[in-house]
């Protein structure tokens, strides 16, 4: 059997907030597989073990873009190792910089980005300087660029932290900004449930069934109730399903407000800066005496 560490067990407590024991326990079952614990987990303890799926795991920005016309935009997301950092003025300059580059320049991936004119020199020039002037490491991590369908609407969120392009066609202006708006808060993962992966649907089927099972429901029923958690799940995770944030009645989905307003959603692009990253555990008196330090440069 696989040795079952201390680091590990903090690992899959931090990602999902159950109890020490409980993480241990799940992790001994699991024979060490990480992603098979927290699986163990949510059959046991619900879904408060999905706490890591929002949480933000690292520093830095969303550099957003969007052309006049709302034709074209591109998001980008830049790194940096602390908060401070990602409070920069420059930082920020250099990710709606790449941003613009992205969306007028097309490059095909971040080294062809690196690659391109900025300044006096070129993007990695220009972050390798202000690598040198901060004195931390920052790093361009992806991009996605978009030629709407229809006219494009952006909302950044938190410091930059969130950021959205959803490219609609029809209505107005105002349903664009909604639309951005609900996405930051909402996150869901596709437009409509063709977009989930195969994998998710299985995961959430097989822990209704065991769940199901644990409860003592005959097992006659287990693949019925599974199909029923498998399609709320839908609604939670899909942009048309979901209900819309600012709907008065609490009621009204995504997919019945763009129908009352005679509009569509082509696509839409969510960052959550570090998403799927580790985050660094700093010093906070040497991030203190960094920053009085930067201050005073």
């Amino acid at each position: 059997m696989a040795e079952i560490t201390a680091s590990m067990v903090k690992e899959l407590r931090e990602k999902t907030d159950a109890p020490m024991m409980e993480c241990k326990r799940a992790l001994i079952e699991a024979g060490g597989d990480l992603a098979k614990a927290e699986e163990i987990l949510r059959v046991k303890l619900g879904s408060k073990a999905t706490k890591a799926a929002t949480r933000i795991a690292a520093e830095g920005v969303v550099g957003m873009y969007v052309a006049g016309d709302g034709k074209l935009g591109a998001v980008v997301e830049v790194n940096s190792e602390t908060d401070f950092v990602a409070k920069n003025d420059e930082f920020i300059a250099l990710s709606k910089g790449c941003a613009e580059l992205v969306a007028n320049q097309n490059p095909v991936d971040v080294a062809a980005l690196s690659a391109l004119p900025m300044g006096d020199g070129t993007v990695e020039s220009t972050r390798a300087a202000l690598v040198g002037k901060i004195g931390e490491n920052m790093t361009l991590r992806r991009f996605v660029r978009i030629a709407a369908e229809g006219k494009l609407a952006s909302y950044v969120h938190g410091g930059s932290k969130i950021g959205v392009l959803v490219d609609v066609s029809g209505g107005d202006e105002q349903l664009g900004k909604d639309l951005a708006m609900h996405i930051a808060a909402s996150k869901p993962k596709s437009l409509d449930s063709s977009g989930v992966p195969a994998e998710l649907l299985d995961t959430e089927r097989r822990i209704a069934i065991e769940k199901a099972r644990e409860s003592g429901k005959p097992e006659a029923m287990l693949d019925k109730i599974a199909e029923g958690t498998v399609q709320k799940y839908l609604k939670d995770v899909t942009l048309l399903g979901q209900v819309f944030v600012k709907a008065e009645d609490g009621k009204q989905t995504i997919e019945q407000l763009l129908k009352a307003k005679g509009a569509k959603v082509n696509s839409f692009t969510l960052y959550i800066v570090g998403e799927g990253l580790e985050k660094r555990v700093n010093d906070f008196a040497a991030e203190v005496a960094a920053q009085a330090a930067a201050a005073k440069k």
